[in-house]
């Protein structure tokens, strides 16, 4: 009797088993369908082809076999590789402390990818916000147990409160928003660089508050009103700096003091894009060099005798001569040095002045006599020609052509102990060119700018192409150009500018997007062109001409024609010797010592 109770009572045990067991097979069987719909739906919305999946068996590794995706389960909640994850990657993460990732590479991949989260019935989805989006990760949705209930989906929110949603998967809403499109008045941190003419800090007179212009201010004004975002200036006196270097602010970026740097830190001076990213200007890094001085006018009449037309109007002076000498004889009875070299009509005709023609000249003589009339006239207007065009416009002196000629000049390149460090770091070839003793080192970076902007033409300065352009619009307003960019004396050719940002900026892809967007739109290069009016604007700068105009005189003075009168003088003494020896009959005295001697 016993023994039938106890089977009876194991029989019935053994059917609630099974009535219970098919009741939660039946539960996760529509949990999984649902979940199935979920992520068939976030592919829709944008499309991923990796799944990664962090924590120990939960629902989302049964869905792998369905769903036809490469992935990737980390059970450990942490890798140990540096994963090369696509952008169009999708999280699964089994539980609220499932993720317990530390490879910072992968941390920064990763850190914008959806993630969608299963929690137990139990955990509180403004905690689970509130764990990651101190982790800087906001694109969060999270579903429970309870979900093919329920169809509720949280999704975090972080410019409100409270900061996560309940969405109801059959509603058409997007489980995932840009969180950072409207940033409600959040403050965005920065450091401006104070360099001229991208960013120019000032107060304003009405209200009071601290503002900023430039065309990378401007960028950064920009940017800030777009995402409806507040933006504040770290006082850097409390970093125990007065004024802050491009230096300081790349490593106050890396300390994640600041956000986004308003500054421009080049491709010189960093080697990983960890804390650098998307290149804002494109330039080339040059030498500004000081515009060679023209010629006195005293050495103008050297510059037109050129040597090798001097070669040609000699053996022109000869032809002429033995040609002259020939057709008016019809022999060579009278071809000697002395005829050829001095003749008189070859001579003056060359010159273009007048000489006895010969009664009754052959034709070959009148030829020849035409022939050299024409000579003279082309000879005397070719040099008449290049003597009022020096006059008018002396030309320059001789320009560096290249890095080594800079030790030929007596100029001396200015530059700063950063630009030296950097270009020293990277062993550049062209500043290896460069002797010690024609550098002037500034240890303090102010005092060197402000030297390069006072167009000192004692030196020379390295410069980029994007400040050259500043510095050719102040000198539009010089009555002559004091400098001028040597484009064939780069260190540089292709240097790109970055602003520095923190590595885990929520926002970067964002201020990405809105950089290119300025510069599709053309507003950066309005804002170079108005740069200059801003600087005057705010006294930053001078429309005072800074260069050092020749001084010219009303009329030639004496010390202008000082060779011509050099050769004129000489021309005379030699003339005098000449007829001196003449009418002394020297040349009869030394033919009778020389046949005496013979």
């Amino acid at each position: 009797m016993a023994l039938g109770w106890l089977v009876l009572i194991f029989c019935c045990f053994g059917q609630l088993s099974a009535k219970l067991f098919n009741v939660t097979h039946t539960t996760d069987l529509e949990l999984e369908d649902r979940l199935l719909r979920v992520l068939s739906r976030l592919n829709l919305e944008e499309e991923y082809n990796t799944l990664l999946v962090y924590g120990e068996e939960c629902v989302f590794h049964s869905l792998l076999r369905h769903l036809g995706k490469p992935a990737v389960i980390v059970a450990s909640g942490s890798t140990n590789y540096d994963w090369n994850f696509s952008t169009s990657t999708l999280i699964l993460t089994c539980g609220s402390d499932a993720e317990r990732e530390e490879n910072s590479n992968t941390l920064l991949k990763l850190q914008r990818t959806r993630r969608l989260i299963h929690l137990q019935e139990n955990s509180q989805p403004e905690e689970i916000c509130n764990q990651y989006s101190q982790k800087e990760q906001h694109n969060i949705a999270m579903v429970k147990s309870s979900f093919h209930q329920s169809d509720t989906i949280y999704s975090c929110r972080f410019f409100q409160t409270p900061n996560y949603e309940e969405e109801h998967f059959f509603q058409d809403q997007p489980i995932y928003i840009e969180n950072f499109q409207n940033m409600h008045g959040a403050m965005i941190r920065t450091v401006p660089d104070l360099l001229v003419p991208r960013t120019m800090v000032y107060r304003d007179r009405k209200t009071g508050q601290t503002k900023m212009v430039g065309y990378l201010a401007n960028m950064m004004n920009n940017y800030v009103r777009k995402l409806n975002a507040s933006l504040e200036f770290i006082n850097i006196t409390d970093l125990g700096v007065q004024k802050a270097s491009v230096v300081d602010i790349m490593n106050w970026a890396k300390e994640d003091i600041l956000d986004i740097g308003t500054a421009l830190s080049s491709s010189l001076q960093f080697k990983s894009t960890g804390n650098v990213w998307y290149p804002y200007l494109l330039t080339g890094y040059c030498l500004m060099v000081p515009v060679p001085a023209k010629l006195p006018y005293n050495l103008v009449y050297s510059m037109i005798v050129d040597p090798q037309v001097l070669s040609i109007i000699f053996v022109l002076l000869c032809v002429f001569s033995i040609l002259i000498i020939y057709s008016e004889n019809l022999s060579w009875q009278n071809l000697t040095l002395a005829n050829v070299l001095l003749n008189d009509k070859s001579l003056r005709g060359l010159l273009g002045q007048s000489f006895p023609f010969p009664p009754n000249p052959s034709k070959h003589l009148k030829l020849i006599i035409f022939v050299l009339c024409f000579a003279s006239v082309m000879i005397t207007t070719m040099y008449e020609a290049y003597l009022q065009s020096y006059f008018t416009r002396p030309p320059s002196e001789p320009s560096i052509r290249s890095f080594r000629d800079i030790g030929n000049f007596s100029l001396k390149m200015a530059i700063s102990r950063m630009e030296v460090n950097v270009l020293t770091s990277l062993n550049n070839s062209h500043f290896r060119e460069i002797n010690e003793d024609h550098l002037l080192i500034y240890e303090n970076w102010s005092e060197y700018l402000v030297l390069r902007d006072s167009f000192n033409t004692s030196f020379i300065f390295p410069v980029s192409v994007d400040r050259w352009s500043g510095y050719e619009a102040q000198q539009k307003l010089f009555a002559e150009p004091a400098f001028y960019l040597a484009a064939d004396l780069c260190f540089n050719q292709l240097m790109f500018f970055s602003p520095p940002m923190r590595r885990y900026l929520p926002h970067r892809h964002l201020f990405e997007e809105h950089m290119m967007r300025q510069h599709e739109f053309g507003l950066v290069t309005f804002w170079k062109s108005q740069s200059f009016i801003e600087m005057v604007r705010l006294g930053l700068a001078s429309m005072k001409d800074l260069s050092h105009e020749r001084k010219i005189e009303g009329s030639l003075l004496l010390d202008d024609i000082s060779w011509i009168l050099k050769l004129y003088l000489g021309a005379i003494g030699l003339s005098i010797c000449c007829f001196i020896l003449e009418i002394s009959r020297c040349g009869e005295i030394c033919s009778r010592l020389w046949r005496c001697w013979r």
